[in-house]
């Protein structure tokens, strides 16, 4: 097959823009307007070919950049590379995807958990607590987690949106999969009151940490 180039990958997606997604995508601060499933299903077509996926990060566009994911070889990026690639993935979408789908099947996942958590760039540090968040459910030993307790809630209620988003996230983690740290994760988030008003729709479990938490323990006592 010949190879794909980014030219082509560029006008495949210029073809698939759509001003109504564009609208709703930046409502979340994403600046593309493709529907994520036609990405998708373009992605699937490429397949794994990492010197293409690398070529369309370099593009800076959006929307090339979640296809580059897609196709990209995980525990091919230095840890350097993937450093620079999440201080350059300024939109949401790009940034949970780099973490989700490359970053926590990379070698280097703990080591850029450690150093992103403490980072002074409130999105960096939120994709170290988001990587925290993943060890919370899975591989909890060796985590502290009374002292993560501490630090949400020390600073989970100023924090800058993204990164609030992602400590809350670790605080309804701890509640769910820790029950002798539930009762402190329900009561920190009663008290901060942190995402109580986020509009939530029907039938989704609400962000407000202590109504998640319920949620899904009793999802879990249900099975």
């Amino acid at each position: 097959m010949a190879e794909t180039t980014v030219a082509e990958v560029m006008a495949e997606l210029a073809a698939l823009e759509d001003p109504k997604a564009r609208q709703v995508n930046e409502k979340h601060g994403d600046d593309h307007g493709v529907n994520l499933g036609k990405l998708r299903d373009l992605a699937k077509r490429l397949k794994t070919q990492q010197e293409l996926s690398r070529r369309l990060w370099d593009t800076g566009d959006t929307a090339a950049r979640l296809v580059a994911l897609l196709i990209c070889r995980p525990k091919a990026f230095e840890r350097a590379d993937l450093d620079a690639m999440l201080r350059e993935a300024r939109t949401p979408k790009v940034h949970d995807w780099l973490v989700n789908y490359v970053v926590k099947k990379s070698p280097h996942a703990e080591e850029l958990r450690a150093a992103w958590f403490a980072d002074p760039d409130p999105v960096v540090a939120s994709a170290g607590w988001a990587l925290t968040t993943d060890r919370v459910a899975k591989k909890p030993e060796g985590l502290d987690l009374p002292g993560l307790l501490d630090t949400i809630e020390a600073e989970m209620k100023d924090a800058p949106d993204r990164l609030q988003w992602a400590m809350n996230h670790c605080l309804a983690q701890i509640g769910i999969e820790h029950p002798e740290h539930r009762a402190r994760a329900l009561d920190i988030g009663e008290r901060l009151e942190v995402l109580k008003d986020y509009p939530t729709p029907p039938n989704c479990t609400s962000p407000f940490a202590p109504s998640w938490i319920n949620e899904m323990v009793r999802r879990q006592q249900d099975r």
